[in-house]
């Protein structure tokens, strides 16, 4: 299944970056894709962790909030960008994990490292330190909401 499913995601990615879709280039492009997988699955690296079908139903939604999320990050920093540096305040903390999987923390982690004015600086078990631009975002990220519908999309629970 996770075979047929990192097919499918090369052959498309293939065609979007080709644009082409003369029977030559879908033939190379098939190929290809064929070959990166059987090579793949010969190095054992086809798992749920690189191609993590059973996120995809929830991912949609979560994308979502998080481009939401980046926005709304996105014009804090420049509001304190435009107040000369006033509204800074940096902070380092240690926030708690409630992912069960690896691949849940490193979604976690990364999702608050793309939202600006946050940066995650370390992954130990079950905590994460994080590097915060404004004691605001500090206490957003306590909160819990991100991990939270990280957790959603790594199990669909709440």
């Amino acid at each position: 299944m996770h075979g047929l499913s990192m097919t499918a995601s090369l052959m498309l990615f293939w065609l979007m970056m080709s644009g082409d879709f003369g029977l030559l280039n879908l033939a190379l492009g098939i190929a290809s894709s064929l070959l990166v997988v059987a090579i793949s699955t010969r190095m054992d690296v086809v798992d749920h962790e690189s191609q993590p079908i059973h996120l995809t139903p929830r991912l949609p939604m979560y994308l979502g909030w998080l481009a939401v999320q980046v926005i709304k990050s996105n014009l804090a920093v420049t509001r304190c960008i435009w107040r000369s540096g006033q509204a800074i305040s940096p902070d380092m903390i240690w926030l708690n994990l409630s992912q069960e999987s690896v691949l849940g923390k490193v979604i976690y982690a990364n999702s608050v490292t793309l939202t600006p004015g946050t940066v995650t600086l370390n992954i130990q078990d079950e905590v994460i330190l994080v590097h915060t631009l404004t004691q605001s975002d500090s206490h957003t990220l306590q909160q819990g909401e991100m991990d939270n519908r990280v957790r959603n999309l790594e199990c669909g629970c709440l």
